[in-house]
């Protein structure tokens, strides 16, 4: 609990509204208040130290106090600290960032357009399905399927994408034309004695049912993470991404890869799409663009579709959509230095380097009482706390063990994220063996401090 002699804590809770936050509870708790970072650590405002296990949201890949992006932002910001991109006006920054990006995207992505977030990265894509099949003149083709426990963000459009019950309730989401599929989880929806393979064909069938069932005229596209990130961290079965993408050639039906998370090294490769052998026709990035230095996304898409834009919009006499920071100036520059540092630094092969000790040391917890199942690729893993693990039955209520074990990793200065049961980990890309064995040690501590926790509580033997 926070101290609440701290004025920082006490006039945030009075004027700050938190994102993802049960506002009541934080009026009784209030905020931990970070106040420094350099590397993988931050320090709170009480000068306690943490591992910042989750790269801040899946998003800070090159820690904390990387000094080439504060030079990259402060030389932007002197030279042309904002232009837009609106009518026909450009800056060098965004031209610089739209080559570097479409020379490492997967290929026949050519063109990009760029936003602030990946919630509106993801809301542009939605738009841009509608109106490139209003522009073929198929206007009842606009039908886009996510998937259960999904997250492609929270703004009208991006959270009736995301297919999280919360992300629903109480704001009258999801809106008209989003369905949601099954969710590839073979842990959870596995059947008994169903191998990967078989599930993922069994999801892929499903999809196809809900397809012609719907009418494939009516279907536009098909939205999925390469690894679902807020969802908990689920990875694909084995086949998984070639078998749906079959089925949406099959019926016309676009592909989009949301690499908001997955992009950028997270899984191993450049992009999730390389490790699990995605050709997607649209791609969402953000997070990682920028280290998250500064706010910036982007959306890629195809020739084809930016063909079909183009002539649309020569029809109409504009494109009418855009944000006023869309590609701004020393965003840029800073995903353009983010995108230097990733190449010359070979991020690739030191998340290659680091990960199999990180993937490793984490599985090497799955003989844990606590442990029903632990999944991740590369730099990224969640640890899934059940109540009996030969049941798989969860905990009750929902959460409550993971809000603990957040809470004890805490105490013992790392920082995890709780989804449900399961415990999202998330390391800047920049972590050494020698930082993954210090956070495998305080992750082990946590669950038996978690343990501890739930037998004192009487909550499990």
């Amino acid at each position: 609990m926070t101290d609440r002699s701290n004025s920082l804590a006490m006039r945030d809770i009075a004027h700050v509204l938190h994102p993802y936050t049960n506002w009541v509870k934080h009026e009784k708790e209030g905020p931990l208040v970070i106040e420094q970072g350099k590397g993988v650590f931050v320090t709170d405002s009480e000068g306690k130290e943490y591992i910042e296990g989750m790269a801040g949201l899946w998003c800070a890949s090159l820690g904390f106090g990387e000094e080439r992006l504060v030079q990259a932002a402060a030389e932007q910001m002197r030279k042309l600290p904002f232009y837009h991109s609106f009518a026909h006006k450009s800056h060098g920054p965004v031209i610089d960032l739209s080559e570097r990006l479409t020379a490492i995207a997967p290929e026949g992505l050519d063109h990009v357009f760029y936003a602030n977030s990946g919630s509106e990265a993801n809301d542009t894509v939605v738009k841009i399905v509608w109106y490139y099949n209003n522009a073929l003149g198929r206007p009842e083709k606009k039908k886009i399927i996510s998937r259960i426990k999904g997250y492609h963000g929270v703004t009208v459009a991006s959270a009736s994408l995301t297919g999280l019950p919360n992300n629903h309730r109480d704001f009258d989401l999801p809106i008209t034309n989003i369905l949601h599929t099954d969710c590839p989880h073979h842990y959870r929806f596995g059947q008994a004695g169903e191998s990967e393979e078989d599930f993922a064909t069994r999801c892929a069938e499903s999809l196809e049912r809900m397809i012609l069932e719907e009418g494939p005229e009516t279907v536009a596209a098909f939205i999925g993470e390469p690894v679902m990130g807020a969802g908990g961290v689920i990875v694909p079965p084995a086949t998984y991404w070639q078998k749906v993408q079959e089925v949406c050639r099959k019926y016309d039906v676009l592909v989009i890869a949301d690499e908001v998370i997955c992009g950028f090294g997270r899984t191993g490769k450049m992009f999730g799409c390389e490790t699990f052998g995605i050709q997607p026709d649209i791609m969402s990035v953000a997070k990682q663009l920028s280290a998250s230095y500064l706010p910036i996304s982007a959306v890629l898409i195809s020739d084809e579709i930016y063909q079909a834009l183009a002539k649309n919009s020569d029809k109409i006499g504009v494109f009418g959509h855009g944000f006023t920071y869309s590609g701004h100036p020393v965003a840029a520059a800073v995903a353009v230095e983010t995108l230097k540092i990733y190449e010359e630094r070979d991020i690739l092969s030191q998340v290659a380097k680091v990960a199999p000790a990180f993937q490793e040391g984490l599985r090497g917890f799955a003989s844990h009482p606590l442990v029903g199942e632990v999944r991740g690729v590369g730099l990224v893993a969640g640890v899934e706390l059940v109540a009996n693990k030969e049941t798989k039955e969860p905990f009750a209520p929902p959460g409550m063990a993971a809000a603990a074990f957040d809470r004890l990793a805490r105490d013992n200065g790392l920082i995890v994220r709780n989804i449900l049961d399961t415990v999202a980990v998330c390391p800047p890309l920049v972590i050494s063996e020698e930082e993954v064995g210090l956070l495998l040690e305080r992750f082990g501590k946590t669950l038996d401090d978690t343990a501890a926790w739930l037998r004192k509580e009487g909550i499990a033997a």
